[in-house]
């Protein structure tokens, strides 16, 4: 039986999975990557899948949203509307520094787990999913730098500027197609590692959802004023319901168990700092309620060990 692990992307609202996660692995006491064959992760989301993929405890990575989640969203607040019309709201150089302390030098290709980190190419318009060496095919994502991966998948438009690698690529956040990636690991799963339908089980852990409602009237024309602030969220509703139901269609139904509590109407925010001490209480009771479900499925036993198709050459520069 093959196990993948995905974890949305939702700005600072990755304290929900990150200690939902981490209160799993007390439990468990051994680190909960080691139950899974394949981690993916979306923007927040990706940040938490690096590091589980290189061996940082659970504890740690929350800790990394409690202390740093702070100064990164820090400074926002006064961003006018019109200001925000030219510039990213957030500078980058907090995230920056932060992905640096914890991730240091380290590479992709040192993630114990096979690993697949959605972003967007801004110059072509084309998904650009850096991954670990589990396939042939693969053949220089995991010589980049574990702080690129993690910059280019959490670069949100508005909130942060693109990041250009360093040859030159330009990226956005993953979430522009793949906020919730259940469905893009399915096809990972299936098409790409030629793992068995049926074999294969799926654990999503979102980063909370909103009731899904829109009480225009269906007579009137909703033109501009009225999409303004509703699009995005209507876009994120649309496209995590299909990846879920994509997920379910290939792997089976009852191989897909879906972790994201439903949350009152703007309870929490992509840059909400207020919000993450209430993430993190939320987080650990969801793991207390769903423990005694998930154990059973997903955490019987380790995954087999993950052997790469290509070594590492520490002497790399690891750019790509």
């Amino acid at each position: 039986m093959k196990r993948i692990l995905t974890i949305d992307g939702g700005g600072i609202k990755g304290v929900f999975p990150a200690a939902f996660l981490a209160d799993l692995e007390d439990e468990l006491g051994q680190p909960v990557a080691s139950y899974f064959d394949l981690i993916v992760g979306t923007s927040t989301g990706g940040i938490i899948a690096i590091g589980l993929g290189l061996g940082i405890p659970a504890r740690d990575i929350l800790r990394f949203y409690e202390e740093r989640g702070p100064e990164i969203f820090r400074g926002g607040k006064g961003v006018g509307r019109l200001k925000q019309l030219f510039t990213a709201k957030y500078n980058p150089a907090p995230l920056e520094a932060a992905l640096i302390d914890v991730f240091g030098d380290r590479k992709l290709g040192e993630s114990s787990t096979r690993l697949m980190i959605p972003s967007l190419d801004l110059e072509t318009g084309a998904v650009h999913v850096m991954k670990t060496a589990h396939h042939p095919r693969f053949e220089r994502d995991y010589k980049m730098l574990a702080v690129d991966a993690a910059l280019a998948t959490a670069a949100a438009p508005t909130y942060f500027p693109t990041h250009r690698l360093a040859a030159g690529i330009p990226l956005v956040d993953g979430g522009m197609w793949a906020n919730n990636p259940m469905g893009p690991a399915a096809v990972e799963a299936l098409g790409i590692l030629e793992w068995s339908k049926g074999d294969v089980k799926l654990l999503s852990v979102g980063c909370t959802d909103e009731a899904f409602s829109m009480n225009a009237d269906r007579k009137r024309q909703l033109g501009m004023n009225y999409w303004a602030t509703r699009l995005v969220s209507v876009f994120m509703a649309g496209q995590s319901s299909s990846s879920l139901g994509t997920a379910q269609l290939l792997l089976g139904h009852d191989n897909v168990v879906r972790v994201s509590p439903t949350v009152g109407p703007k309870r929490f925010k992509l840059d909400g700092i207020d919000g993450i001490s209430s993430l993190r209480g939320l987080g650990s009771s969801q793991s207390r309620i769903e423990s005694p479900k998930l154990k059973p499925i997903f955490f019987t036993e380790p995954a087999e060990p993950f052997k790469p198709m290509r070594a590492l050459d520490m002497t790399d520069g690891g750019k790509s």
